[in-house]
């Protein structure tokens, strides 16, 4: 099985960990990948953080890689494009993840849901 986790905070990294703690075997791989504007320093670092969250709580899976991506264009056909690139079985996300600037997360988060191919499992989201 093949994961990808959308994400742009350690707690929506944690929380995430959290639900697959339970799930994804030594056999499985999970790609984490934030997304961050390329002229925010603070957001780029804040998504750095995020990523390195994952391979420290999810030892016990086969493969935990992490990416640092460009935010440019909607946040959800980034998310279903990498879906594609890297084969995923399954996206996770939280409520909370970066499917579009805040003004408009329902709205891409709804696009998300809508255009997916693969099933879509939205975490509780974490506290903040």
């Amino acid at each position: 099985m093949h994961y990808l986790v959308g994400t742009d905070s350690v707690h929506t990294t944690a929380a995430i960990c959290d639900y697959l703690e339970e799930r994804a075997t030594g056999d499985d791989t999970v790609t984490v990948v934030a997304l961050a504007p390329t002229d925010d320093a603070t957001a780029r670092r804040d998504a750095q953080e995020a990523l390195n969250v994952a391979p420290v709580r999810l030892v016990a899976v086969g493969d935990v890689r992490t990416e640092l991506r460009d935010e440019d264009g909607s946040s959800a056909d980034r998310l279903l494009e990498m879906a594609d690139d890297v084969d995923a079985d399954e996206l996770l996300v939280t409520a909370r993840s970066p499917v579009g600037p805040s003004t408009s997360s329902d709205s891409s988060r709804q696009s998300l849901l809508e255009e997916a191919s693969l099933p879509v499992v939205v975490v509780p989201d974490p506290v903040r």
